[in-house]
């Protein structure tokens, strides 16, 4: 009999063992998720948009922007309500390649490219500070170097966030003039896109996913508000138009006005904005698998420092199932994980 309940004690180890890799690896899942989302992890952004080279970083500009992860991401998730709104001529087929090696095998890692149903590329860069010489002949290099490998014509448009007044967008070298498309954010007005879209939420109109694109680039725009009442305000906007978006658009489009509140907010205003987001669905996400986290290492750090103690395994079972509100299965479980790392 009791070699019989030994058994059925083993089996629900097993299964809980298995449950337990499931949610964890679930878990995990979701924590990459959301990392990439509100962090967006530098790992993550250097395989999407690469590293510059030393030569470029000695031009004083920082590696990583803010705001080319935020516009990169409402690009690839976006792109469709994007560029009417910058004014952007076409629509895109499909996402095109961004890294080109070329035969010295150097990589040109450029921020978006969309092939356009016109036959043609178009090719995006974002700018937070002033255009240089340097960049025009980065930016040419990359249209040379597409045009060949693809055989096909690119445009390039520079998006600007820069309050810089003049902007540079050609380049004379010998006969040749080389020209980019600006795109200047600062010329549109925050204040008017949020307190139309709020006046059509008033009415009880459902707002449609190419009206809560732009909201994504508030931050950038002029405007009399404040960033961080641009962010609050576009923040419940989404949450109320939750039936014309999918789940993984909203969480994407909470992530792109988090990033831009990490560039420009801190200290109070941050944490105000952080309040909004955390009665989201994905900030609750991030708050539980934060509380979770937590309750995995101390029962880690419980169960170490008894058996470190020569604490009987009988007795670290009861703590367990007692602090933690686990059952026994669960707390065997924990026990055989942990035992290991000893």
């Amino acid at each position: 009999m009791k070699g019989h309940k030994n058994n059925e004690e083993e089996k629900d180890v097993k299964t809980v063992t298995e449950n337990s890799r499931r949610r964890k690896t679930v878990r995990e899942s979701t924590r990459k998720e959301i990392e990439s989302q509100i962090e967006f992890q530098k790992a993550a952004a250097q395989q999407e948009a690469g590293v510059q080279s030393s030569s470029e970083q000695g031009e004083g500009k920082s590696v990583w922007h803010h705001e080319d992860l935020a516009l990169k991401t409402a690009a690839q998730y976006f792109g469709e309500e994007l560029m009417p709104l910058l004014g952007i001529k076409g629509k895109a087929e499909y996402i095109a390649p961004t890294e080109i090696v070329k035969l010295e095998a150097r990589d040109l890692y450029q921020d978006f490219n969309y092939a356009m149903k016109e036959k043609c590329w178009v090719h995006l860069e974002f700018e937070s500070d002033e255009i240089t010489r340097e960049d025009l002949k980065r930016f040419r290099e990359y249209e040379a170097a597409v045009s060949r490998t693809y055989k096909t014509d690119v445009i390039t448009y520079v998006i600007c966030s820069s309050s810089v007044k003049k902007l540079r967008c050609e380049l004379k070298t010998g006969i040749n003039v080389y020209r980019v498309r600006l795109i200047r954010l600062k010329g549109k007005d925050a204040d008017l896109l949020l307190e139309a879209a709020e006046e059509k939420r008033k009415r009880g109109e459902t707002l449609k996913k190419e009206e809560l694109v732009p909201l994504l680039l508030t931050p950038l725009m002029s405007g009399n508000l404040k960033i961080k009442e641009r962010i609050i305000k576009s923040l419940k906007i989404l949450q109320t138009s939750q039936e014309c978006i999918t789940q993984l658009e909203m969480e994407k489009m909470q992530a792109v006005l988090y990033t831009f509140a990490d560039k420009f907010l801190t200290g109070d205003e941050l944490n105000n904005v952080k309040e909004v987001l955390v009665m989201t669905k994905l900030g609750q996400m991030i708050f539980n698998d934060g509380i979770e986290e937590g309750l995995e290492k101390g029962i880690r750090a419980l169960i170490l420092d008894n058996l470190e103690e020569g604490v009987r395994e009988e007795r670290i079972l009861e703590k367990l199932q007692k602090r933690f509100s686990l059952t026994r299965t669960e707390a065997a479980e924990k026990l055989r994980e942990y035992k290991t790392q000893l």
